[in-house]
């Protein structure tokens, strides 16, 4: 079983910026995918960016041009890079983890972005 610590959540002015990380820890043999979800009350909870194994990225429609997804294959760690923050970004952030086993998820993180 894959074990996800996210970090770097919290509150910023809009326009500001945010960098979340995730690492990731255990049966992580098999990744498939690595990738940030979010969340709002009362809402599914919807894909924000995902990296594919080979490196290939994909980013909501909502965040293109404003965030970054990377990862360290040598230390297990998924990173968002955001900026340009609106006050419709804020929710709750979930790093994710697709191996050829399971999916994980972290426990989240919580963005805010005051206008």
């Amino acid at each position: 079983q894959v074990h996800l610590v996210e970090s770097g959540g919290g509150l910023v002015q809009s326009g500001g910026s945010l960098r979340l990380s995730c690492a990731a820890s255990g049966s992580i043999f098999g990744i498939k995918t690595m990738g940030w979800y979010r969340q709002v009350p009362g809402k599914q909870r919807e894909l924000v960016a995902v990296i594919i194994s080979g490196g290939t990225t994909h980013y909501a429609d909502f965040v293109k041009g404003r965030f970054t997804i990377s990862r360290d294959n040598a230390k297990n760690t998924v990173d968002l890079q955001m900026s340009s923050l609106k006050p419709e970004d804020t929710a709750v952030y979930y790093c994710n983890v697709d191996t050829v086993i399971a999916s994980s998820w972290g426990q989240g993180t919580q963005v805010t972005v005051s206008s």
